[in-house]
């Protein structure tokens, strides 16, 4: 077979996307992170905003977010990436804006600036990264950790009777009027992967049109933190995460 056939356009199966660094990745193996990494800058091509987009990189597993995709990119304070992202949308309202938030940065220490963002109705998407435990600074329990989940700082399990519920933000921030798009996705499988390319895709558009806040969380694997291979992680993700981080959209709008 001739080599130039293989790598001819007709031809062509899969293409690593443009907006993607040449850059080793520090992401443990086996992190979601990187799956939802090529998507953003998937969508972000094929809608050819690379010269108009502006990511905030967040505190937690993506501080560096900006290394990985060839876009603009501004760091936020821990927690603080919905108030920066709503004053560039303001002050750049033809840009698409988005925040790469963890549960950590986005439901806990950034929980008031989440929801005041939201019920503002900022024209701007947020991508958010649940995986249930802080990741970057040694597997502590987080606002997501679920019930009777062990980490380091909870290691027989977590207590709600003293630490109290994992905290589902995607469904307060349903509520609000300010909100024209929340969604739960995963990126396990291919299936999966697919659907949260649409919703990234439907947020992106969501904030080029001005339509409000959107925001696509990705219930996602920490294997490092968890103390599991890959493989386990997913299964261990499926039987647990998802019951109580159900997949599918609360708000679409």
């Amino acid at each position: 077979m001739d080599a130039n056939n293989i790598i001819s356009p007709e031809n062509l199966v899969y293409a690593k996307p443009l907006l993607m660094n040449e850059v080793p990745m520090h992401y443990c193996p086996g992190c979601s992170h990187g799956v939802v990494h090529k998507l953003i800058a998937e969508v972000i091509q094929e809608m050819g905003l690379q010269d108009k987009s502006i990511g905030i990189a967040p505190v937690g597993c993506a501080v560096m977010a900006y290394k990985y995709l060839d876009i603009d990119w501004q760091e936020a304070a821990h927690g603080r990436a919905p108030a920066l992202a709503t004053a560039v949308k303001r002050l750049c309202p033809d840009k698409l804006v988005f925040t790469y938030q963890g549960d950590g940065d986005l439901a806990a220490i950034g929980t008031g600036e989440t929801l005041h963002a939201a019920n503002r109705g900022e024209n701007i998407a947020i991508i958010f990264i649940n995986n249930g435990i802080y990741g970057m600074t040694g597997g502590q329990m987080a606002p997501t950790t679920l019930d009777h989940m062990k980490t380091s700082t909870s290691p027989e399990g977590r207590d709600v009777h003293t630490t109290g519920n994992p905290l589902k933000i995607l469904d307060l921030l349903a509520l609000l009027d300010g909100v024209c798009l929340a969604t739960r996705q995963s990126v396990h499988t291919a299936a999966a992967v697919r659907k949260a390319k649409n919703k990234i895709r439907l947020a992106f558009e969501n904030s080029m049109q001005n339509k409000g806040l959107s925001i696509v969380e990705i219930v996602s694997t920490c294997n490092a933190g968890w103390k599991m291979t890959p493989a386990e992680a997913n299964d261990w993700m499926v039987e647990n995460m998802f019951p109580v981080y159900p997949l599918g959209d609360l708000k679409n709008i």
